[in-house]
């Protein structure tokens, strides 16, 4: 997906943002929770999301959802992650 698509589909939807975000190669982010939905793309690097006894990799392009209250730990590849991330209040 492109940034000017994405772009506009989070406004439209009704989230804030986007926020540029940077992890370090391999930094972890352990179980938690947020209070708002949100919805990232992937500019750079890799961002590996466990949620519900699954882990999925995402990549240059690739986008996902994740809504407010939902466990899930986060972890960056080799390079590190830079995304982009909208929120809305849940």
């Amino acid at each position: 997906m492109d940034r000017a698509t994405w772009e506009a589909a989070l406004a439209a939807d009704g989230y804030a943002g986007p926020l540029d975000r940077r992890m370090e190669p391999g930094q972890v982010a352990p179980e938690h929770t947020h209070p708002f939905d949100a919805r990232l793309l992937i500019l750079e690097g890799e961002f590996i999301l466990s949620c519900g006894g699954e882990t999925r990799r995402y990549g240059p392009g690739e986008a996902f959802e994740l809504a407010a209250g939902v466990p899930h730990a986060e972890a960056f590849g080799p390079e590190g992650a830079t995304y982009l991330v909208g929120r809305r209040a849940a």
